[in-house]
């Protein structure tokens, strides 16, 4: 019987993922700056501007998804892909909540539709909720490193 390739499989496939040297001075650069991805998240939120602050928070998100790759040696090439590893190699071996992966996808979307629908725009509810949440991310991926 042939074993179906999983997202992630596909990802490696592809070279959306690839193996690199494992680097915890990486991934610690990685969760700086998520951080300095939030301070600006925030600023914008305090100035109104939801857009910046949604894609801002969402990088933070990212750059903190990241340092687990970038500690474990790999490098990505795609952000879906950054997921589908932290699905496999944390969330199904227990030791990340699904929650977090979610949170990641969910603000990765809102940051495409904020990039490229011309007539998507951020609410202060959106800005809010995103920098709420990029503060849980980051703070998942520093217990794991």
């Amino acid at each position: 019987m042939v074993r179906q390739l999983s997202e992630l499989d596909r990802c490696f496939q592809k070279g959306l993922i690839r193996k690199t040297l494992p680097s915890k001075e990486k991934a610690l650069k990685s969760i700086k700056k998520a951080r300095r991805w939030l301070d600006e998240a925030q600023k914008n939120f305090d100035y109104g501007l939801f857009d910046s602050c949604l894609v801002s928070s969402y990088s933070a998100m990212f750059h903190a998804a990241r340092s687990l790759l970038l500690k474990d040696g790999f490098r990505e090439k795609s952000h879906y892909c950054v997921a589908r590893y932290l699905e496999e190699k944390y969330v199904d071996r227990k030791k990340l909540n699904r929650e977090v992966v979610d949170l990641l996808d969910r603000f990765r979307e809102l940051r495409h539709e904020d990039l490229y629908e011309l007539d998507f725009f951020a609410t202060k509810e959106d800005a809010k909720e995103a920098t709420e949440n990029a503060r849980i991310v980051i703070e998942e991926m520093e217990k794991l490193l």
